[in-house]
């Protein structure tokens, strides 16, 4: 299993999904209102390959069981009827288990598993610094590697050319990163897409996801960085205190 990202030829976020090697075939797994654009450009640099993507979102369901269920199972790469893997993103987020629809009642059966309410999962996500709702919002507006992509595992550094290398490899190799997305915590008031937050009067972010769980690009490159992070700042008519993940 992987995870990856499509970028613009200027390094410009697009899209992230995941890799599932199933046989003779692969499976990708990405937030359902992105597929058909995903199957549009990957139709376009097929060529003249001999392959066929079509979307089977009816045909499976993913599943995500806490890091402490998989560790408890005895084979879980051998999981009968689905496939099981460790978010190849963060070992916090837990395991993803991909099946076929008409079989999840089975496997939730099978595991003994106990279903709890998404926020809990997405919720972890957001302390743990990954967004994964309205991504869209980020597209095409920062670079990859400003959405942490590189810290992730989305993009790879030891590959060769890919859509939007010139630019990303620059940042990276010349230490020109200046910006990154990072959670936002709401201490009072409303947080609003575009918002500006400020340490000492000065600009250091802004808020590129509001709802349900705010994410802004901050200056990580500052002087003052270690200083804002641990402190109480103005955003628009709101106050807010940014979550520097552990892992950054």
């Amino acid at each position: 299993r992987l995870f990856s990202s499509i970028l613009t030829p200027q390094g410009k976020y697009l899209y992230e999904f995941f890799i599932l090697k199933q046989k003779d075939e692969y499976l990708l797994e990405c937030e359902k209102e992105v597929v058909p654009e995903i199957i549009k450009i990957f139709n376009i640099y097929k060529l003249r390959s001999k392959v066929n993507l079509i979307d089977v979102s009816k045909e499976y369901t993913s599943l995500v069981i806490s890091l402490e269920k998989f560790r408890e199972m005895k084979k879980p790469q051998f999981l009968k009827d689905g496939l099981i893997c460790i978010d190849p993103r963060n070992e916090n987020l837990g395991a993803k288990i991909v099946s076929k629809a008409n079989n999840t009642k089975n496997i939730i059966k099978n595991l003994n598993l106990k279903i709890v309410n998404k926020e809990k999962y997405y919720t972890k996500s957001f302390n743990l610094g990954i967004p994964q709702i309205n991504l869209s919002k980020l597209k095409d507006k920062i670079f990859g590697i400003e959405n942490n992509l590189d810290e992730l595992g989305g993009i790879d550094f030891k590959k060769g050319c890919y859509v939007g290398q010139e630019n990303t490899s620059r940042i990276k190799l010349r230490n020109k990163l200046r910006r990154r997305i990072m959670p936002v915590h709401k201490i009072s008031g409303e947080i609003f897409e575009n918002d500006i937050i400020k340490y000492k009067n000065n600009e250091i972010g802004k808020v590129m996801i509001d709802k349900p769980y705010p994410f802004a690009l901050i200056k990580v490159a500052a002087q003052d960085f270690k200083e804002f992070t641990n402190t109480e700042l103005e955003c628009g008519s709101s106050k807010v205190k940014i979550l520097k993940p552990e892992w950054i």
